[in-house]
């Protein structure tokens, strides 16, 4: 896992330098971000956490290595967009990520079913979120083939991907990675999981078709009025979480440590940028400060913030070291100012100030690798005298 998680570090920084500097295309450098960066590293996060959340083994050598043939499959989406292949490369690239994840949903099943007793319920948020990758990638054929319906099938493809397999991803491992990273146990996560489910995911479809029938005149009030109602079903329980955290910790407590301020602020994001969402699927904002804005504005923050939790465990597996300690130090020190960085970064992109915003995310970024860095010199020596 520490070795994907550089790569996808290494595509967030080639995605930001390459797209910032003009050489791909915002498309491009989107799909990188997304398809070369958070795709391969949800992949592995749900490897990850679908044993323990089953009570299972560690996952087969031939699933350990999905991750990395989805970011080589996400590669190749970005530089086809690029132009530097055909067009109809999209077609098959598509396809076989859709075949990932397809697989990824059945060793999921086959691992709830193996669990003893009954296996937590965030494993089922996988499973949507990964459903709705699949139909997100089925409608890539249609929207290269049909040039009438390019703007109603892109944003069903782009929410269905930003709101459906990343959202119902994050918000299955926030309520328990949150806790974790406190060093704190949470008894309502189960609960909060099990309940809004089914509403979240069908709000992410509501939103997604709804935004999708907003360009066309005879459907544009009905998309309007769907669109409206799963914003609001989205955000409620998200709002509910927030509310609970503040009962149950305090948000105090979260923002003195960098890793849970990080997530915390990677929430704000998220709801605030649902609004923006919104009005870009109703052609009020432009799709291209709308879709920079979802990687300073919510994905780095989150990102980070789980990585500054995660990969010292990844990196130093097994019981807790001083080298991990270390590792977990040096990551969290200064999250919350990173993730605020990102969020001025999303608000300035918003308001078409792009530059100021590309530099602000290469500012949190950059110090992220620094902290990185250092945390990997200073913890090797303690990690050598554990061994």
């Amino acid at each position: 896992m520490t070795s994907l998680v550089f790569a996808v570090l290494a595509a967030f920084a080639l995605a930001l330098t390459a797209g910032g500097g003009g050489w791909l295309s915002p498309v491009a450098a989107f799909h990188l971000l997304v398809a070369g960066g958070i795709l391969p590293l949800i992949f592995g996060a749900m490897l990850h956490f679908v044993p323990v959340l089953t009570r299972t083994g560690p996952p087969h050598r031939f699933f350990q290595a999905l991750p990395w043939l989805a970011q080589g499959l996400g590669l190749g989406v970005a530089l086809t967009l690029q132009g530097l292949g055909p067009r109809w490369l999209l077609h098959p690239l598509s396809t076989l990520v859709a075949l990932l994840a397809l697989l990824l949903i059945l060793w999921m099943r086959g691992r709830a079913r193996a669990c003893l007793g009954t296996p937590h319920p965030g494993w089922r948020w996988y499973g949507f979120s990964l459903a709705c990758l699949v139909l997100a990638l089925l409608v890539v054929p249609p929207l290269l083939a049909v040039p009438e319906a390019y703007w109603p099938l892109r944003s069903l493809h782009l929410h269905l991907n930003t709101l459906g397999f990343v959202g119902l991803a994050a918000l299955g491992t926030l309520p328990l990675l949150l806790p974790t990273a406190l060093g704190r146990t949470d008894p309502e996560a189960s609960h909060w999981l099990r309940r809004y489910l089914w509403s979240v995911a069908g709000s992410v479809l509501m939103l997604a078709v709804g935004t999708a029938l907003a360009p066309i005149n005879r459907l544009a009030l009905a998309g309007a009025l769907l669109a409206a109602g799963g914003l609001l079903l989205l955000v409620y329980p998200v709002l509910r979480l927030l509310a609970h955290w503040q009962r149950q910790f305090g948000f105090a407590c979260l923002w003195r440590d960098g890793a849970t301020a990080s997530l915390l602020l990677a929430v704000l994001g998220f709801v605030a940028l649902q609004v923006a969402g919104l009005l870009h699927g109703f052609q009020r904002l432009a799709p291209r400060p709308t879709i920079l804005a979802f990687g300073p504005g919510f994905l780095l923050p989150l990102v980070l913030g789980a990585l500054s939790q995660l990969l010292p465990v990844w990196r130093h597996p097994g019981p807790a070291t001083p080298a991990r300690s270390t590792l977990r130090q040096r990551l969290a020190a200064g999250g919350a100012g990173r993730a605020l960085l990102f969020l001025a970064a999303a608000l300035a992109i918003l308001l078409g100030h792009e530059l100021p915003g590309l530099v602000l995310v290469a500012l949190g970024l950059g110090h992220f690798l620094l902290a990185l860095g250092a945390g990997l010199r200073q913890s090797l020596p303690g990690s050598e005298r554990a061994r």
